[in-house]
């Protein structure tokens, strides 16, 4: 991977995640969509049928597995949130960019998508709570942290690529 990206839903982690590899001509990969087709199964259905223990353990191996592989890798919301995904984070040489934005950015935007089930299962006030909860556990998994609010996707990969693509300046032991 060239870059993994996570944040709290709405953030923009698949939309940017997708340009972002277009522009660098490279793959794209959604750990859930990765996770869907392993198990061969919906998300919720490998709750509904194997509980959560069970998603966590496919998620951890295939967050492996696709950190190995080249490209931009998107997470899903939880992925840094679990103890064990967030140390395969930390130890990995690619960077790790978290995408913010305001609570009212993000119910702007999960407002228009349908698809997400936990939106509708816990309310405004319940989904602004798990994003503050999530917080400090982003911020500690991340390399680099972008505030999306007010910024086109195609902003948000310039910055991107300016902050990834930049050279490293290491300071001499003995200099």
């Amino acid at each position: 991977m060239q870059a993994i990206l996570i944040g709290f839903m709405g953030s923009g982690k698949t939309t940017v995640g997708r340009l972002l590899a277009t522009e660098l001509e490279t793959h794209h990969a959604d750990l859930d969509e990765l996770i869907v087709k392993r198990a061969g199964k919906t998300i919720s259905t490998i709750f509904e049928e194997r509980g959560e223990a069970y998603f966590r353990q496919l998620e951890q191996q295939t967050l492996r597995d696709a950190i190995a592989q080249p490209g931009i890798l998107s997470t899903g919301g939880g992925t840094p949130t679990i103890a064990a995904n967030a140390a395969i984070l930390k130890a990995s040489p690619v960077p790790v960019i978290c995408l913010t934005a305001s609570d009212q950015t993000i119910l702007g935007r999960v407002a228009q998508d349908t698809g997400r089930p936990l939106v509708d299962e816990l309310g405004t006030q319940g989904l602004m709570a798990l994003k503050q909860k999530r917080a400090a556990l982003y911020r500690a998994a991340a390399d680099i942290l972008i505030t999306t609010d007010n910024l086109t996707p195609a902003q948000i990969v310039a910055e991107i690529k300016a902050r990834i693509l930049q050279p490293v300046h290491r300071v001499a032991a003995n200099g």
